[in-house]
């Protein structure tokens, strides 16, 4: 080990203490402090020597420590314009580590990372998580596998079937592009500060197609989002959100093979797919 494990809650406090940082609550900032669970994020990601990874936010360089241990050559875009020097110090002496400061959502990514293969690691700021996970996967990156640290009621949602009250656009959306599964349930004690919700670390292994066939992929999403956006509504008017009349959306379920009555979160991938294709 070249450094000392920053993971660990006396040698996080030091770190903080000697370049007088506070966890920002408007960057939803919370330091891993569990050495088990960087080593958990390391082994789930299946880092081996030489990946390309690349982490979003990664603070005082926690997990980077890991991932860089592990072999990765690691590119980490951090948004806090006061971390990169301190990354420069924690992370020193580790040559293949790249800090580029910025807003992950604002970042060219294929200009950073180009056109190889690489994956995502990555322990985000709950306020932001969604946004961040949809644009990684809707630009159709070469990513093969995204590993996150989010918020346990994100990852219900992100793993949700049909017929539940966490199944929704998000639960569709990144069952399509991935095959996901809950890796690990991480308490709060885990952080510092400690958040005052439980978190998990989620294992999206990115498809190289998706699950179900759709003629139009704008149109499968469309109609996704509006079966959710009033999740009340029956089908037969909650679709008529897409631009259609109801004498249309009906006429789409009927071809469909789908009750008109039946709301959004009962329906499938499949049935979404169909319905889409209908429209």
């Amino acid at each position: 080990m070249i450094q000392p494990q920053i993971a660990r809650p006396e040698v996080t406090r030091h770190i903080l203490k000697a370049f007088d940082l506070h966890a920002s609550k408007r960057l939803g900032q919370n330091f891993l402090i569990n050495p088990s669970v960087v080593k958990a994020i390391v082994s789930t990601a299946e880092i081996e020597e030489g990946d390309r990874v690349l982490e979003i936010g990664p603070g005082i360089g926690t997990l980077t420590q890991g991932l860089a241990e592990a072999g990765a050559n690691v590119t980490a875009v951090e948004m806090d314009k006061k971390l990169p020097a301190v990354l420069a110090e924690t992370l020193k002496g580790y040559d293949n580590v790249r800090i580029v400061q910025g807003d992950i959502l604002k970042t060219n990514i294929p200009e950073l990372m180009g056109d190889e293969p690489y994956k995502v690691v990555a322990n985000l700021p709950y306020y932001i998580t969604t946004p961040i996970i949809m644009t990684l996967l809707e630009k159709r990156l070469p990513i093969t596998r995204i590993v996150t640290m989010v918020q346990r009621e994100v990852a219900d949602r992100m793993t949700a079937r049909p017929g539940g009250k966490d199944y929704g656009s998000l639960s569709v959306a990144v069952q399509y592009y991935t095959e996901p599964e809950l890796s690990l349930d991480v308490p709060p004690t885990s952080f510092y500060p400690s958040p005052a919700v439980d978190s998990a670390v989620m294992d999206c292994v990115v498809r190289e197609k998706p699950p179900v066939a759709v003629r139009d992929e704008r149109m499968f999403f469309l109609v996704v989002r509006a079966s959710f956006a009033q999740r009340r509504k029956t089908l037969g008017n909650a679709i008529q959100g897409v631009g259609i009349t109801r004498e249309m959306a009906h006429a789409a379920l009927e071809r469909a093979g789908i009750d008109p009555q039946r709301r959004g979160e009962t329906l499938t991938l499949d049935e979404f797919a169909r319905l889409a294709d209908a429209i």
